[in-house]
């Protein structure tokens, strides 16, 4: 039996959630990180959907199945880095679930930063995660990357519930 590992599928413009549907009625695994964002018009304001990567899914496969994926109309390829496909750890899809479920406000940021202090979390519903603590603007903010598709996410920690780990 072939491992299955979280395989990282680029989709069209805005076409993740069509892909993703498509996807679970060939019967795969696909995880969609959704948050929903209040957008202003000039008429109205209105609670939308929308994919936390924009233009990237996860596809639970194995290897040789990884056509089979591509198939779907909307889905482009699968991210490669250093002609490796790229794939993200159980553990980094339960952190991304994780911490999509409390609710916090999350941003994404794809820019190259530089290695901060490695933190953990003291309270609250993110307790006892660790990661890096980095300074955007005025804000302190708790990191946690998501290499597979160069990306990472930003929670907005107030530095009291920040412990520096050695």
């Amino acid at each position: 039996m072939t491992e299955l590992k979280w395989y990282v599928l680029y989709t069209s413009s805005r076409a993740e959630k069509k892909v993703a549907q498509r996807l679970k009625e060939q019967g795969l695994e696909v995880y969609l990180p959704i948050i929903e964002e209040l957008r202003q018009w000039s008429d109205r304001k209105k609670k939308v959907q929308k994919a936390l990567f924009n233009g990237y899914l996860f596809v639970k496969t194995s290897r040789p199945n990884l056509w089979q994926a591509l198939q779907v109309p909307g889905a482009v390829k699968f991210v490669h880095f250093a002609g490796e496909h790229a794939t993200v750890p159980d553990k980094e899809i339960e952190t991304i679930k994780r911490i999509l479920e409390t609710g916090v406000a999350i941003e994404t940021d794809s820019t190259e930063i530089e290695p901060g202090e490695t933190v953990k979390i003291l309270g609250g519903p993110l307790q006892d995660m660790e990661g890096e603590c980095i300074q955007k603007g005025n804000k302190d903010y708790f990191i946690i990357r998501v290499p597979g598709i160069n990306q990472n996410m930003l929670v907005n920690i107030p530095r009291k519930y920040l412990e520096i780990v050695q």
